[in-house]
């Protein structure tokens, strides 16, 4: 595909806020054949009552359901690194105009990290608390970029991205309560954040381009249609991982845009090393069984 190129105004507003919705991410094509790919494992995700693979490099089930999980109404929510088994889903992580935009923010040189795709289910129970990616992948700076891909329209009536807009740009909150690893934040603040929330919403094939370190967090879904993001996380080319990657994949550290970097580029920042989920997602982490519980 040709390069998409964001406009200053669009860049400036990304920098200001932490965050970017931008349509046509992907073409027409491209969004087809990674919905019918999901379609797909929603049907195959029905003869299974627990977590199910091909499992991942780190020996996890690929498949993630809610503990609501039944074949009559499925509650996939979690698929692990998508572009290891699906030809559809590597083509969109590495050659889209989601790949351009990212590299129009913290390019020229950029790598990617890891992808997974998050989905709610019409009745899905699935919900997300406030925390910053940036505490789950710390690097040696914070250029990271967490594109996500809409695969169906977007708003809060089927459990949308909230967003603090400028969050970004605030402290580094701490995911640990009484030395326990609970992957968000504090109730008080999260109290806080809820306060400042606004939604990031759009139509299918829409791109939610979010900092690092924006908080975010998203409720479940209450409406009668699906949303499916297809999350892929990307780094400049000089971010160098601090702490091991919460989802491995062989394809880790694959330069998307430009070149690869003979040096770390290192920032002045204390950041918590987390403790990465065991289980076959982070919604576990959360609090939220999965369905063999």
């Amino acid at each position: 595909m040709s390069p998409m190129r964001l406009k200053q105004d669009q860049i400036d507003r990304f920098w200001r806020d932490g965050c970017l919705v931008v349509e046509n991410a992907v073409s027409a094509q491209q969004l087809a054949a990674i919905n019918a790919e999901l379609q797909s494992w929603v049907e195959e995700s029905r003869q299974h009552t627990s977590p199910f693979g091909p499992l991942t490099i780190d020996e996890r089930p690929r498949f993630d359901m809610g503990a609501e999980h039944s074949a009559d109404r499925p509650a996939l929510r979690r698929v692990n690194n998508p572009a290891e088994i699906s030809p559809a889903y590597m083509e969109v992580m590495r050659d889209s105009a989601m790949v351009d935009m990212v590299a129009d923010l913290i390019g020229p040189d950029v790598k990617y990290h890891h992808c997974k795709l998050n989905i709610k289910l019409p009745g899905a129970q699935t919900r997300v608390h406030f925390h910053q990616d940036f505490m789950y992948t710390p690097h040696t700076n914070d250029d990271i970029v967490t594109a996500l891909l809409m695969l169906e329209d977007v708003d809060e009536t089927n459990g949308c991205l909230m967003i603090v807009p400028g969050s970004h740009r605030g402290p580094l909150d701490s995911l640990f309560a009484d030395g326990v690893f609970t992957g968000m934040v504090a109730d008080a603040r999260a109290s806080e954040l809820t306060a400042a929330q606004v939604p990031a919403m759009g139509k299918a094939g829409s791109v939610c381009l979010m900092h690092t370190r924006l908080q975010h967090a998203s409720e479940p879904n209450a409406g009668s249609r699906a949303r499916p993001l297809y999350i892929c996380v990307y780094s400049a080319a000089d971010a160098v991982p601090i702490a091991r990657n919460p989802m491995p994949s062989p394809h880790e550290g694959m330069i998307v845009r430009g070149r690869p970097s003979a040096s770390a580029r290192m920032v002045d920042l204390q950041v918590e090393l987390p403790k990465q989920p065991k289980s076959a997602s982070f919604f576990t982490v959360q609090g939220q069984a999965s369905v063999e519980a």
